[in-house]
């Protein structure tokens, strides 16, 4: 129970975010060049210069540099083949960028519950979901918060079965599982340069894929679909999604620190880790072994028996503070008032209005959750179903301030605020 009385905290005079982008001259001296050349349209040297560097970083053969990872995800569901009333396998704890692009093709998601062990779709679950769905032959998977997945089971499990796998290393970029980067594992993978991402151009996004005629159709279809005539000749739906030379720049200036992101990144994290070493909490987790995320954002896990009681509604929620204890909604609130921001751990697609009504699997394949209302250490909906693992992780968790520009003092600061929530 947070009493600053006790402490003292001051206010940031500076907010302290989440992760705003982190920019570097060459960005500008990039946008400057497409500006005095002219080329300010959806051609030139950026576009260029950014698709051969992102093929080099991850090592796939072609990248197709789009509006935003989002129009990515769009061209990856056209080139599955995705149908009207088409079941799609999905992550469910991501954000919902991931699985909108489904339904712009009039496909219907179907949520894979996560797992503890990396926050990402349960290859158990994945599994479950083909018995109960066996026609399914689209998976879409993410890596939340930059941490990989178990995608080499994941992949084992859609060739088993004979679906497609579409990758959304939109949060990954950089990381990797077994050696091999993200964006590499599925038949169409996407990146993203959104405004907070650890590279940014402000938006963007880019398809990547080993499969030639797949990149050329989606450099067709990503510029309104025109065919080789000399007027404007269009036989197919076009969308009007490729990147712009400016925007290009700003990510061309950007790529050669994506190491230096990642490090700053880890440093946070690892602060995190250590300061809250004596706390009932978890660092969102990863398999050292196995995988080196990006660490794109430092999240937080309370321990069931060291949070408070809170319930969330659709778009409000109630907490009641006990001394030892607190809960995400405590801790955001103390770090907003002193400028810091925080967020809320993506809330799962099955718990979302616009998603509630699709089908759901957990390990268990049970179908579906029966509520978005969970008291801790209480039952889940009136039929006292167990509780899933992304409604858990949702209603414990929280995304730490994890921008790179923060100083060591700023985060040690909130770690103490942190801290303070649980006397």
């Amino acid at each position: 129970m947070f009493n600053n009385k006790e402490h003292g905290f001051k206010k940031f005079d500076e907010k302290v975010w989440l992760s705003s982008p982190t920019m570097h001259p060459e960005s500008l001296a990039y946008m400057t060049e497409a500006y005095e050349t002219n080329w300010m349209s959806t051609v030139g040297a950026n576009i260029n210069e950014i698709e051969a560097l992102v093929c080099q970083k991850v090592g796939c053969h072609y990248a197709v540099a789009l509006s935003a990872g989002t129009a990515a995800l769009h061209m990856a569901m056209k080139l599955a083949g995705v149908q009207p009333g088409e079941l799609v396998f999905c992550s469910d704890m991501t954000f919902d960028a991931t699985v909108n692009p489904v339904v712009y093709e009039g496909g219907i998601p179907v949520f894979i519950d996560t797992e503890y062990d990396t926050w990402n779709m349960d290859p158990v679950a994945l599994e479950k979901a083909f018995e109960l769905y066996p026609e399914v032959k689209l998976v879409v998977v993410a890596h939340l918060y930059g941490t990989p997945g178990k995608i080499d089971e994941i992949k084992a499990i859609c060739d088993t079965h004979g679906a497609k796998l579409i990758e959304d290393a939109a949060e990954s970029f950089g990381a990797t599982y077994k050696g091999k980067q993200t964006g590499l594992f599925g038949d169409y993978n996407v990146i993203s340069f959104n405004g907070n991402k650890i590279i940014t151009g402000s938006a963007g996004g880019v398809l990547l894929t080993d499969d030639l005629e797949a990149a050329n159709k989606v450099r067709k279809w990503s510029t309104q679909s025109r065919e080789n005539a000399p007027w404007y000749q269009h036989e197919e739906l076009g969308y009007n999604y490729r990147m712009s030379n400016v925007i290009a720049g700003v990510v061309r200036g950007q790529l050669p620190y994506l190491e230096e992101h990642i490090a700053q990144k880890k440093a946070i994290y690892n602060r995190y880790q250590e300061g809250f070493k004596d706390l009932p909490v978890k660092m969102n987790p990863y398999d050292a072994k196995q995988s080196e995320p990006n660490f794109w954002l430092s999240c937080l896990l309370i321990d069931d028996e060291a949070m408070c009681k809170q319930v969330r509604g659709e778009q409000e929620v109630l907490y009641i503070s006990e001394p030892g204890k607190t809960c995400p909604t405590e801790i955001l609130e103390v770090l907003a008032s002193f400028n810091a921001e925080g967020r809320p751990i993506w809330k799962p697609m099955h718990m979302q209005p616009i998603y509630r009504m699709n089908g759901f699997v957990t390990r268990e394949g049970n179908g579906r959750a029966k509520t978005n209302a969970y008291i801790s250490g209480g039952a889940v909906g009136q039929d006292n179903l167990p509780l899933d693992v992304g409604m858990d992780i949702f209603h414990r968790g929280l995304c730490l301030p994890s921008d790179n520009k923060m100083t060591v003092e700023q985060q040690e600061k909130i770690i103490q605020m942190v801290k303070a929530c649980f006397e």
